[in-house]
Parts: C-alpha cells; structure tokens; sequence
C-alpha cells in the first residue's frame, strides 16, 4: 500500500506544471507508481489544506507528512517522491 503524497502547487507556476509533466512521464515508465495517489493542492483555492505544513515554494510534495521535495523539479526528485511513497 502507498503512502498518502499531498502535492502543494499553484496552477499558475510553470515548475508545477513541468512536476505534473514529470509525474506523467514517470507513471508511463513505471506503471507501479500508478498506484500512488497524489492529492493535488492548488494554493489559492485550498488554503486551508496546506495549513500546517512548512514550505515556502512550490511544487513541494509530503509523504505521509514528510517533506520530500520543494521547489525546482528534476526527474530525478519527483521519482524520489514515489520511491519514498511505495517504501
């Protein structure tokens, strides 16, 4: 069973959109990752999903609560985030 991934993101932040790019591009390569669902929060229209979590930029991604990634996305980092989820 995966762990909970919360995804905080602005719709307007072109990083957030090459994360969501990234996440796709990873799910295809490995279809496992399938499996974890990623609870998209978009900022301005759910701020009260992101109250309590420490972060500055977006896209930050938690799993079950940690912080794994924040800020620039890479592939390598967004696979990061599966790999902690499936661990």
């Amino acid at each position: 069973m995966a762990k909970q991934v919360k995804m905080m993101m602005l719709d307007t932040c072109p990083h957030c959109k090459r994360a969501l790019e990234l996440i796709d591009e990873l799910e295809q390569e490995h279809p496992e990752y399938k499996q974890v669902q990623i609870e998209k929060i978009e900022e301005n229209r759910e701020a009260d999903k992101t109250k309590g979590y420490d972060y500055w930029y977006v896209p930050t991604f938690f799993v079950d609560g940690v912080k794994v990634h924040e800020g620039v996305p890479t592939k390598e980092k967004i696979n990061e985030v599966f790999v902690h989820a499936l661990k």
